[in-house]
């Protein structure tokens, strides 16, 4: 199902929208891997998995999405899973374990939600790559917001930084854990002004 959706969307929106750009691929590393994103549309989803294609993305999502039959049906056959993001439980970390486990690819949004601000990263992308000893990488979408946007064919980037290397020990603390956002949010400042 995944590789359908990637062949049908990759080719309404180029037909629609025109091509679009990828810098910096050749430093994504082998599977398995963490990417993180900046997230300000429904159209990073998009274009990150169009921007890793080989790799298939298992994407973290909201549970609230998962509530109709169908769109579950559909979310969970495009590989993405729920977690309660008010209150994260044990499987917010089982689940993304089990698939980098299997030598996946788990996408997550730091930031939670879309926002076009500066908002605080969350902790879990980072404690999720210690716990597993993978790599993040940081990764930012440049392009149209909306649909509409995408129909006016503005440009579309994805632009990916180099991997930040974890080591998970016993040793490790908050502290650990708040500067490597720190670390993450500056690739992201300079992933997006480059």
């Amino acid at each position: 199902m995944y590789r359908f959706g990637y062949y049908i969307v990759s080719f309404i929106l180029l037909l629609l929208g025109g091509k679009m750009k990828k810098e910096n691929k050749e430093k994504i590393p082998a599977a398995p891997f963490v990417v993180v994103c900046t997230h300000r549309s429904w159209l990073d989803i998009i274009f990150l998995a169009l921007a890793l294609w080989p790799y298939e993305i298992h994407y973290m999502a909201k549970q609230e999405l998962f509530s109709k039959k169908w769109v579950k049906w559909l979310l969970t056959k495009l590989h993405a899973f729920p977690v309660n993001r008010e209150n994260p439980g044990p499987s917010s970390l089982k689940i993304p374990m089990k698939i980098l486990k299997e030598g996946e690819i788990v996408g997550i949004f730091p930031s939670g939600t879309r926002s076009s601000e500066h908002v605080s990263l969350k902790r879990g992308a980072v404690t999720i790559a210690l716990k597993a000893n993978v790599p993040l990488v940081p990764a930012v979408y440049k392009g149209p917001k909306t649909f509409k946007e995408v129909l006016k064919r503005k440009p579309k980037l994805v632009r990916f930084g180099s991997p930040i290397l974890l080591h998970d020990s016993k040793k490790t603390t908050k502290e650990d854990i708040e500067k490597t956002l720190v670390l993450l949010q500056e690739t992201f400042d300079q992933l997006e002004k480059k």
